[in-house]
């Protein structure tokens, strides 16, 4: 079995990584979506009518741009970067949101559940569900709901109804626990639309199987164009969705890959969320994987700038594929997102998502040794998201003004 089979196994087990741990209320619930995935993305009718909402709706292709302002600034490399942040809401989310939509009516479900850090996923769940006329309802750490307060915006006006999670640290993980509940008190009409290749099974073979589409469109572009394969891949990794839809298609071939985790405030303190540095293997939230949490289980607090990846998991493909020695994880601290945010915006004229300067952070590292080399990173989603944090990031006082007097 070649290790892209492996990834997408029907068994949910990755190593030692994996698995399907929920109460037993859910065990049937998983099950029975288990099967129905299977079952669909063997008939060809589900597959060409997600490849036309794929093209019309989410507007894919999406471009694969060689950065040449950017090569030339760093004089090593040469750096591509695919570009997700024009896909239909801004980020790669409404990949598998489209999926998991289509699979929903097919399954006569009317309600979809979903969680959100960020807000991406949760704006494409509420798009999608405007779309194909399914009720919405999205969890979000009330301190996300604060700091990504345009997407809320977005999803209310879509007809979704925004829940403010008030628990715990406020962040990702509380949002995931919420819906959870959710969940189990109404299975029978509802849909959970989780929103990365974490929990149990079979979330993170559909969710890799959806998001595949990237690195399968990397590959056509970048062969058609170079007749060969590029020599390095690049990219952010929270959950890991956008991770393992850039390097699944490449995970056979002899390209290296490097994934970059949010390193905060730095690693050798709490305010980061560097899984594979500082966290350890446990079983959590329907899964076996890498945490950030203490000898009893209890997750710790973390900390990012970019609100998509202060996710104290990371999904269990992932955690396989770094153990194996097929990956490289590496990370990135607030200051080196800020400069890489700048920097693309500079040269290239783009406004990245901050989740995805993470990686950006990491080629600017090492594209200045690599002379000759092509290397892509990943970028997730576009930057609009992110306007209040980098508002006080950059520190533009004029633009702080504007907002007060609106306010």
């Amino acid at each position: 079995m070649s290790l892209k089979q492996y990834i997408l196994n029907k068994q949910g087990k990755f190593g030692e990584f994996g698995g399907r741990f929920v109460p037993e209320m859910l065990v049937g619930v998983m099950e029975d979506l288990e099967k129905a995935f299977f079952e669909a993305i063997e008939d060809q009718g589900f597959i060409d009518e997600l490849d036309l909402l794929r093209q019309d709706f989410a507007g894919r292709k999406t471009p694969l741009l060689f950065c040449e302002n950017l090569t030339k600034e760093l004089d090593g490399a040469n750096i591509f970067l695919k570009n997700e942040g024009l896909l239909h809401t801004g980020a790669h989310k409404m990949n598998h949101c489209l999926g998991q939509g289509l699979l929903c009516k097919r399954m006569g479900k009317k309600r979809v559940i979903a969680e959100t850090g960020a807000g991406q996923h949760g704006l494409a769940t509420a798009t999608m569900c405007a779309k194909l006329g399914l009720e919405c309802v999205v969890y979000m750490g009330a301190k996300d709901v604060a700091r990504q307060r345009p997407n809320v915006f977005w999803m209310e006006q879509l007809g979704a109804t925004v829940v403010p999670v008030q628990e715990g640290g406020q962040v990702l993980r509380d949002a995931i626990n919420a819906a959870m509940r959710d969940l189990m008190a109404n299975s029978s009409d509802t849909h959970y639309l989780l929103g990365t290749v974490c929990g149990s099974h079979p979330y993170p073979v559909m969710n890799t199987y959806f998001q595949k589409i990237v690195g399968e469109e990397v590959k056509e572009q970048f062969t058609e164009r170079y007749g060969k394969l590029p020599d390095y891949l690049v990219a952010c990794v929270g959950g890991g969705s956008n991770a393992m839809g850039f390097v699944y298609d490449f995970l056979d071939d002899e390209v290296d890959i490097t994934l970059v985790e949010a390193g905060g405030k730095g690693i050798h303190q709490r305010d980061h969320a560097a899984r594979f540095q500082a966290g350890s293997k446990g079983v959590s939230e329907g899964m076996k994987s890498y945490f950030l949490h203490d000898e009893d289980g209890q997750m710790y607090l973390t900390h990012s700038i970019s609100a998509g990846l202060d996710y104290s998991g990371v999904g269990p493909q992932v955690s396989y594929l770094k153990d194996s020695g097929r990956i490289n994880v590496d990370f990135a601290l607030d200051d080196e997102v800020k400069n890489a945010w700048k920097m693309l915006a500079r040269t290239e004229g783009i406004f990245g998502a901050l989740e995805s300067m993470h990686a950006l952070a990491h080629v600017i590292k090492i594209a200045p040794q690599m002379k000759g080399k092509n290397i892509i990173f990943n970028l997730s989603g576009r930057g609009d998201k992110d306007l209040f944090i980098t508002t006080k990031m950059v520190g533009d006082e004029n633009f702080k003004e504007f907002l007060r007097n609106q306010i």
